[in-house]
């Protein structure tokens, strides 16, 4: 049977489930927690319609890396994913038991992890790094038109470069924070991918952002360099490249933010962009 789930809803016969239960319910889609026949306790997830694309990519993703560093997608039908359920402790628990710098060393390994080279070809459809920084393009021309200095602008031409010269071009998860990256009985593993692909560098740029409410982490540059340092070894990168998709990534948020009429968590990344830019101009 199943539990928590509105009626007429129905699971796939071959999926198993005797029972459900809703723990999370996002923008993108309702997190349920199953038991299959045998006892096995598995993550559903119902697609939102209007995520249904970035959620596909995220699934092709997550199929191509087949449990390598990522939760496994089980089965798949329709608006429906099936997952290996990744545990209860994020990343950001363990940090606050752990500490900061320990919290980013275990990022820098799981990186690595699912960076590692498949004998699959990548899927399709991911997306590259210029629709990506579709918000960021347009932000900055509107500000261009209008006259105004902003950093989106530098940051707008920054990720033109960027793009132009990629390196170390694979599957990104493309959204990697401290709530993505979850310990259970495999370990650390990454859930959530967004499913872009470019440069290996544009993959750590968010966890410069985060946690977003921890301003005391976040702005600090000490923190920022030393976090740039552990990618920079991680990838085999120059620290200079890290930073600059640090800072391009967090006027690419706040755009993102701007669009959603978000102006505290607009004025944030904002805040952050500024500090990476600081330590960026002294490295």
């Amino acid at each position: 049977m199943t539990e928590g789930i509105p009626l007429p809803f129905s699971f796939p016969g071959e999926w198993r489930i005797e029972t459900a239960r809703q723990i999370a319910d996002t923008v993108v889609g309702t997190v349920l927690e199953v038991t299959r026949a045998g006892g096995e306790i598995d993550i559903v997830k119902i697609l939102k319609p209007k995520a249904l694309e970035d959620s596909f990519r995220g699934a092709d993703f997550m199929a191509w890396r087949d449990g390598v560093g990522c939760i496994r997608l089980i089965a798949r039908s329709g608006d429906l994913l099936l997952m290996e359920h990744a545990g209860k402790v994020t990343l950001r628990d363990h940090m606050e038991t752990h500490g900061d710098g320990h919290a980013t060393r275990i990022a820098a390994e799981v990186l690595a992890e699912y960076h590692r080279p498949s004998d699959m070809a990548p899927p399709v459809g991911l997306m590259p790094l210029s629709r990506y920084f579709k918000s960021l393009f347009e932000k900055a021309e509107a500000d261009r038109r209008d006259g105004v200095a902003s950093p989106f602008i530098e940051a707008a031409e920054l990720a033109e470069r960027l793009i132009a010269g990629q390196r170390d071009i694979k599957p990104l998860h493309g959204d990697l924070h401290h709530e993505n990256i979850m310990l259970g009985p495999r370990g650390w593993l990454i859930i959530d991918p967004a499913g872009l692909i470019g440069d290996a560098a544009l993959d750590v740029a968010n966890m410069f952002s985060n946690p977003l409410d921890r301003v005391n982490l976040t702005r600090d540059q000490e923190r920022i360099a030393s976090m740039a340092a552990i990618f920079a070894e991680t990838l085999g990168r120059d620290v200079r490249t890290i930073l600059q998709y640090a800072f391009a990534y967090g006027c690419l948020s706040a755009a993102w933010h701007e669009e959603d009429d978000n102006a505290k968590d607009r004025d944030d990344e904002l805040a952050v962009a500024a500090a990476v830019h600081n330590v960026l101009q002294q490295a």
